[in-house]
């Protein structure tokens, strides 16, 4: 792994009065013939946050067509929301659609929009926001960070429990549910659905290692 470069190059003047200067858990994906970068834009324990999003025809800085071009916000949440809009991630469902699933601790937990794949943005044809995880019972609604793959006939999603960025009092861990519909609902392998704070335990700390947590999964060709 190397250093290749700073994607934006600062914080968009769109996203100046959300942000203290930091921009949050990218994620890529390909489609339309290029790759989008989404990205958080908030502040630390914020429901005030946005998502945006850049584009570049190629990833190599070498190539003559590289560059991020910033193509602002997708979406974005106020204080009062039952939502908020951080930690983005893109899937395409076995029909080709594109989703984007996001969000944290707010009360109604993890959220799936639809994106039109066109403009990368939400799409004009389905505005219903899906809900896919949430901790109702729990003390804090401590679940963020989601990621989705698909795999065979299984929609595999996966969230983070608890907290992060405490240092050794971090009790991040990492939960997973699968489901038929990319939109829902996910079980875990007891039967309780995540809405309901289901979620299977995939990894937690153990010695000398706390609160592992926002994880990514790349599936190889084997």
């Amino acid at each position: 792994w190397g250093y290749r470069g700073d994607v934006l190059g600062g914080v968009p003047p769109w996203a100046e009065a959300i942000t203290e200067g930091d921009l949050w858990a990218p994620d890529i994906a390909y489609f339309n013939d290029r790759y989008h970068l989404y990205y958080s834009a908030s502040t630390f324990g914020s429901g005030r946050s946005a998502i945006g999003v850049a584009t570049s025809p190629v990833l190599s800085p070498d190539s003559a067509d590289y560059g991020w071009v910033d193509q602002g916000k997708v979406i974005e949440s106020f204080e009062p929301d039952p939502y908020n809009a951080i930690d983005p991630n893109i899937v395409r469902d076995e029909e080709g659609r594109v989703w984007m699933a996001f969000g944290s601790w707010n009360d109604t937990g993890i959220r799936m929009r639809r994106i039109d794949p066109g403009t990368g943005m939400p799409s004009r044809t389905d505005d219903t926001v899906y809900s896919l995880a949430n901790r109702p019972d729990a003390d804090e609604n401590a679940v963020e960070a989601p990621y989705i793959i698909r795999r065979d006939a299984f929609y595999y999603l996966f969230v983070s429990f608890g907290h992060c960025c405490r240092g050794a009092d971090s009790d991040y861990n990492i939960r997973v549910g699968r489901s038929e519909s990319v939109t829902g609902p996910y079980f875990d392998r007891s039967g309780t659905e995540m809405t309901q704070g289901g979620g299977t335990l995939v990894l937690d700390g153990w010695d000398g290692w706390s609160g592992p947590g926002h994880n990514s999964v790349l599936q190889d060709d084997g």
